[in-house]
């Protein structure tokens, strides 16, 4: 569904809305802003950034939580409502490239997503890379903690079309504690929107510049 802030469509509490979008250095993060004005309507605060430069709305605007991302000339924006600081979190990779993809894996997954990774044939390889960490990264978003807190720390399973918690560490856990999502994004991309709480309907429209 392609539209315009004109059409942003009510925001149900047990729903997320993921906007996709083209991306360029010019507008920077102009869409992604506008986006969340149309959402938070009239008296929101100042966006402000976490420790690790995470947005969120301070206070009692707090409730209605977002994230952005955005790889290549593809963008994405998620934003859904809970209790205040609502923790959400997207992540986008274009799928490229990436010859040390298995060695990334061996220094900074878990031992069993690396062992899984190390089991596939070269050909599968990659996007089965990128699934983990599209999740991983949607969740350190979320959590806001950012990839310092440990990519080891959030370990997933991959299913034919799901990526499945598995065991979180610290502060994150536990892993029951988190929905995730991953996105069709078509075959050049691969994204995941994670949240902390129950389980949402994933809406997913197409913000025309």
């Amino acid at each position: 569904m392609t539209s315009t802030l004109a059409d942003v469509p009510p925001l149900a509490d047990d729903e997320i809305h993921v906007w996709q979008t083209a991306w360029s250095a010019d507008r920077g993060e102009l869409p992604f802003t506008s986006l969340l004005a149309a959402y938070a309507g009239p008296g929101a605060p100042a966006v402000v950034r976490g420790e690790h430069g995470k947005p969120h709305f301070p206070g009692a605007f707090g409730s209605l939580g977002f994230n952005w991302s955005h790889s290549g000339e593809r963008a994405l924006f998620a934003v859904g409502r809970g209790r205040e600081g609502f923790e959400i979190g997207v992540d986008v990779e274009r799928v490229r490239p990436r010859p040390r993809a298995l060695e990334l894996a061996t220094r900074f997954f878990a031992p069993d997503e690396t062992a899984m990774l190390a089991s596939l044939p070269e050909a599968l390889r990659l996007r089965a890379f990128l699934r983990l960490w599209t999740a991983k990264e949607a969740v350190l978003k979320a959590n806001g903690g950012g990839l310092s807190y440990g990519l080891h720390r959030v370990a997933f399973r991959l299913d034919d079309a799901s990526v499945v918690p598995v065991a979180f560490e610290g502060e994150i856990g536990p892993a029951s504690a988190w929905g995730i999502d991953a996105l069709d994004m078509g075959d050049d991309c691969l994204a995941a929107v994670a949240w902390r709480g129950s389980e949402r309907r994933i809406r997913v429209f197409t913000y025309a510049l």
